[in-house]
């Protein structure tokens, strides 16, 4: 019998100071192809990925976090990834929880697998700024009660869908920033499919990407706005983030090979 398929992808902005760390620390064997999306970096990322033989899909300018992470599903999709998971390529989260992410979607019945930071209360003593984890919790709880869920952490940028997950939810018309995280749960729970959590350590320090304060407000509106779309939605005003027959990705793509994936993959 076939193996499942696993494909990491990286959506990245001047992560040539982390890169090689991150991908190091992927355990031997974990994915069959690793894609980078540089989003429009100006240093030297796309010639780290090269040295380390990644694949690597490049933005001409940058689009994005949102739009990073779609053209890398959609890759992922092309690919022929029967999972994809998200590893955040500053070093953020431990890649060393792959495989554990992986097998969640490939033999544990889950479509969307998130890595939790506050799953066994360890965000504080990982580094957490105390304003950003009353923040996590704060939209954590509002999005739970808008969308009828019991999620840990809906803020968490470790995650893994399944092939499925990607083919059916419509994910092309979301948004191209940060909130694209909390759009694509908010359609994963409509549409009912299946969420694990696996608790993860949070590791924050200096050379880490963050959201800092102000557009940390900026980020938290927008949360805002997506869990006032889904109680309008319920109540019945119909939106399109929650149609199902809005696009997918499979005739969006935003970048061009830089690195192409090695043969086989």
């Amino acid at each position: 019998m076939t193996s499942p398929k696993v494909v990491v992808v990286m959506p990245g902005l001047n992560v040539a100071r982390t890169l090689e760390r991150t991908v190091r620390a992927i355990p031997a064997g974990a994915a069959d192809t690793i894609v980078l999306v540089d989003d429009g970096s100006t240093d030297d990322t796309v010639e780290v990925a090269r040295k380390l033989g990644i694949a690597c899909v490049s933005h001409a300018k940058n689009l994005g976090y949102g739009a990073a992470q779609k053209t890398g599903y959609r890759e992922a999709l092309v690919l022929g990834a029967d999972v994809a998971v998200m590893v955040h390529p500053d070093f953020q989260y431990k890649p060393e929880l792959v495989p554990a992410i992986a097998a969640m979607v490939t033999h544990g019945g889950y479509d969307v697998v998130l890595a939790s930071r506050v799953l066994v209360g360890g965000a504080l003593a990982g580094g957490m700024p105390r304003w950003k984890y009353v923040a996590n919790r704060v939209l954590t709880a509002v999005e739970n009660a808008a969308m009828g869920a019991h999620l840990s952490e809906f803020h968490t940028g470790y995650r893994a869908y399944s092939r499925r997950a990607l083919q059916v939810l419509p994910l092309a018309g979301n948004r191209n920033d940060y909130v694209f995280d909390s759009e694509i749960l908010a359609q994963a729970i409509e549409l009912g499919l299946p969420i694990g959590e696996i608790s993860c350590p949070a590791h924050y320090f200096d050379e880490m990407q963050t959201i800092t304060f102000g557009p940390g407000i900026k980020y938290g509106l927008g949360v805002l706005g997506v869990a006032a779309r889904v109680t309008a939605h319920h109540l019945g005003k119909k939106d399109r983030l929650l149609d199902p027959s809005a696009p997918k990705l499979d005739a969006w793509t935003h970048g061009s090979w830089s690195v192409p994936p090695r043969a086989g993959a």
